[in-house]
């Protein structure tokens, strides 16, 4: 989630008085093209007392202890999420490999900040042991918590305070039409890799009966803002997605960033809110209305992939490494599409069965095999490779995932 946006546009101020504006601002700013050259991972990590992990750890002692620590190493941005989970977000990097070295290196100092007060990382994509608890206290996320209670998405909370992912971010593509070739692979690919890479089979002190519950949890909330906006033209069907769906909140001075629930951006920019909000939006209230977006993938300038659980050491670095390959090499990006066809849209059965699904499995091995072949013709780090070709052996042809294995706790 983000706290806050910046748009760069020239003509934030525009206002956007029918659907043909925010197409162009969605091709022009979203659907930016460029040669797919980097990579970019960033990190939500739950954090943990290790002697006593049912408790809450203060957000204060988490800023004291990382701001004591100095910048990361390898500049990697350090912030935080509405119930005290870390999110490490590496820079934008040439590879899989480079993004690998500059983040282990950075998650390595930030284990060192917390070790010596007993604070642990856990290895899981939702909190195992503690109920819902916010402790960032933003207008924005003051607006987000009332919308999700006036809409009655029960999973809301949990979504902002107990969840944690592996968020890889990859570049658009050279051409429009490459642009929409991998992003529609990117989809297709989903329930794979939520099933590959399912992480969180417990909240809260019990057994949830899902293989992946942080995405069953956003499996839960308003499907409006949340599903896969698919179609032939990317640009054109994300943005008959962002104009239907619900507006959450709209930044103002002041602490009340509220709307009331259930008027859409399309009604904002059509004229039918001005009693409410007065003219039409801008490229600005856009901007930030994509914020308070959730789909699979979201389209930033780069590809956002927002499916895969968080995972421990040493396996968080293999979601961005196979999902470069098979974008990037095609080869494997030939496999994949092949592979990924027959389970494609199957996100619910993934969450809740990962690779106890035959068919989910069989496309799997045959995604990290193609994976694990196109590294090297990458120049991937053969110690990167090597940790793909190891979660492969150890989960994917096993038709086992993170999940499957025994709950541990790190030594503090």
């Amino acid at each position: 989630m983000l706290a806050l946006v910046t748009v760069t546009t020239q003509d934030s101020a525009a206002r956007l008085r029918d659907g043909a504006a925010v197409h162009r601002y969605v091709t022009r700013v979203c659907f930016k093209t460029g040669p797919p050259l980097l990579v970019g991972t960033e990190l939500e990590l739950l954090v943990a007392f290790g002697d006593r992990p049912g408790e809450v750890v203060p957000l204060d002692l988490l800023r004291a202890l990382l701001g004591a620590a100095g910048p990361t190493p390898c500049g990697s941005f350090l912030t935080f999420e509405p119930g005290g989970q870390l999110e490490l977000s590496s820079p934008a990097l040439p590879g899989a490999s480079a993004t690998h070295r500059a983040l282990a290196t950075d998650l390595a100092h930030v284990r060192t900040a917390l070790r010596g007060s007993g604070l642990v990382l856990l290895p899981t994509a939702v909190d195992p042991f503690r109920l819902p608890y916010r402790q960032l206290h933003h207008p924005r996320y003051d607006a987000m918590e009332a919308y999700f209670a006036a809409t009655g998405a029960s999973q809301g909370p949990v979504m902002m305070t107990s969840t944690a992912a592996t968020q890889v971010n990859l570049d658009v593509g050279a051409t429009p039409a490459e642009a929409a070739t991998r992003w529609r692979l990117l989809h297709d690919l989903g329930p794979v890799m939520v099933a590959a890479f399912a992480n969180s089979p417990q909240h809260a002190g019990r057994r949830t009966g899902w293989k992946s519950t942080r995405q069953r949890v956003w499996q839960s909330l308003d499907a409006a803002a949340v599903h896969p906006p698919l179609g032939e033209d990317p640009a054109a069907a994300f943005t008959d997605y962002a104009l239907d769906a619900p507006l959450m909140m709209r930044p103002r001075e002041g602490a009340d960033w509220a709307v009331p629930p259930g008027p859409t951006f399309r009604d904002w920019v059509e004229g039918r809110l001005q009693a409410q909000l007065g003219d039409a939006p801008t490229e600005a209230d856009l901007a930030y209305h994509l914020t308070t977006l959730f789909p699979p993938v979201r389209p930033r300038g780069w590809f956002e992939v927002r499916y895969l659980d968080s995972l421990p050491d040493p396996w968080w670095a293999a979601p961005a490494a196979v999902l470069s390959a098979l974008l990037d090499d095609p080869v494997a990006s030939d496999a994949a599409t092949e592979a990924a066809a027959p389970v494609a849209g199957r996100w619910e059965d993934a969450a809740r069965h990962g690779l106890d699904d035959t068919a989910l499995a069989t496309a799997a091995l045959a995604c990290f095999t193609a994976a694990v072949d196109a590294l090297p013709r990458l120049d991937a780090d053969p110690g990167l490779t090597a940790l793909v070709a190891e979660f492969t052996d150890r989960y994917v042809a096993q038709g086992r995932s993170p999940a499957d294995d025994p709950f541990t706790l790190e030594a503090p």
